[in-house]
């Protein structure tokens, strides 16, 4: 098991569930139904690519011939999260416009997911 991965997986996945819970109570009134989706995707992507972290964090055990493209398949998805979740979070909650910063962070997604793919596919 790589600590690492379970760890940030973890902490990403309750922040998901706190953002989430603020955007719900506190948050909803500053939003509005454009926003609320925008907000809604945001935490969703977060949250579902935080149980990956948790179950890539797993698989160091089952590959470790596939330390290093784990390795980078999980950074990939924290980069995923940070660009596409954040640049979200910031749309809504400051009004940025952030241009292509949002399909990097789904670029990135997708590149962790090919690695976990690329990663299975290697293992002996």
């Amino acid at each position: 098991m790589n600590k690492t991965f379970f760890i940030t997986g973890a902490i990403l996945g309750g922040l998901a569930v706190a953002i989430g819970a603020y955007g719900a109570h506190g948050g909803a009134q500053f939003m509005t139904d454009e926003t609320t989706i925008t907000f809604g995707k945001a935490v969703r992507y977060q949250m579902h690519h935080a149980l990956v972290l948790l179950a890539l964090a797993l698989t160091f055990a089952q590959w470790p011939s596939q330390k290093k493209i784990l390795t980078i398949a999980g950074y990939s998805l924290i980069g995923g999260i940070v660009f596409f979740s954040g640049s979200l979070y910031l749309i809504v909650f400051a009004g940025l416009n952030m241009g292509y910063v949002t399909p990097f962070g789904g670029i990135l997604f997708m590149a962790g997911w090919f690695l976990m793919a690329y990663a299975a596919w290697k293992a002996k």
